[in-house]
């Protein structure tokens, strides 16, 4: 049975493809009007989750904007250009690490679709590797480095005013590529050992971390601690703001 209507085949050829052509084109698809309408449905709800998906990152991203305002009203105002100038370079040097390294440590597999608990093992630069296929999953892509640039963007208040700008890009490159990724891979990875998304070994036992595993459904963790660590060990190793604070330990 062929899938096309009789003004499907006439639009086919009349666009400049012979007859034969528009005949194995319209078989192809499918066995009848009931699969035409299931893979329609299919891909208007892939739509859909691309779509939410997108939306989301958009507003998990639009929270550098609320870091921003943050940081610039807790330093001087001679400061302000420099930390603002920070959060945007968060993003743009997160995006590299990200790529690079960050989602390969995060969500990569070997050829095998396997990682091993503590770190992925592929799709560096988003490459395909040993793969048959290229990396195709974009806007997952887009959703997780807006996390990993909110995470970095958490410490650039901790050291605001008394880091140099060239230690803290560094600081924020070794976050999104390494620090941070590690950590999505334990908790938001199926092969990550703290996962509760694990699945079962083939000899049907339960390898979940206390039979459950870590639900961290808000990024509280996996997100936040991780970006507020960074920035208390950053705040230990540069020390208070000179002049900040008085003696009284007032502003």
């Amino acid at each position: 049975m062929s899938w096309c209507s009789d003004s499907d085949k006439a639009s086919l050829i009349a666009s400049g493809i012979n007859e034969a052509a528009a005949a194995v084109l319209c078989s192809n698809h499918g066995a009848g009007p009931e699969r035409r309408m299931a893979l329609d449905a299919s891909e208007v709800g892939a739509s859909v989750d691309a779509s939410f998906m997108l939306f989301s990152a958009y507003l998990v991203f639009f929270m550098q904007a609320g870091f921003a305002m943050l940081c610039a009203g807790s330093v001087r105002s001679k400061n302000v250009m420099n930390i603002l100038i920070k959060n945007i370079l968060d993003a743009c040097v997160g995006a590299i690490a990200f790529y690079l390294f960050g989602y390969g440590v995060a969500y990569g597999k070997d050829k095998d679709g396997k990682a091993n608990a503590f770190i992925g093992e592929g799709s560096f630069a988003l490459g395909k590797g040993d793969h048959d296929v290229g990396f195709r999953d974009w806007n997952f892509f887009l959703f997780q480095w807006a996390f990993s640039a909110a995470a970095a963007t958490i410490v650039s208040g901790s050291v605001a005013e008394r880091t140099a700008f060239q230690a803290y890009l560094g600081y924020s490159f070794f976050l999104t590529a390494f620090v941070y990724p590690t950590v999505v891979h334990w908790v938001w990875d199926s092969d990550g050992w703290l996962s509760a998304f694990k699945r079962d070994d083939a000899d049907g036992n339960n390898d979940k971390l206390l039979k459950v595993g870590m639900i961290d459904f808000a990024g509280s963790g996996v997100v936040h601690m991780v970006g507020g660590f960074a920035g208390l060990m950053g705040a230990m190793i540069v020390g208070p703001r000179t002049g900040r604070f008085g003696a009284d330990g007032r502003p």
